[in-house]
């Protein structure tokens, strides 16, 4: 069973959506496994959680 895990700062639910889907594709054609054997992790990342050399995503 696979399991992929994403950490990104928020996107949009059509873009999760659309994320899980082309990925699930991907590993199913890939590691030649059925859908229902993938699992898809999302964790949403608030921007004062996330530091570009040395700065605060959420000061840019």
């Amino acid at each position: 069973m696979p399991i992929v895990q994403i950490e990104c700062l928020p996107r949009s639910l059509e873009q999760k959506r659309q994320v899980c889907t082309e990925i699930t594709e991907i590993i199913c054609r890939t590691l030649i496994c059925k859908p229902e054997d993938v699992r898809i992790i999302i964790r949403d990342m608030q921007k004062e959680n996330y530091s570009v050399a040395g700065k605060l995503y959420a000061d840019k």
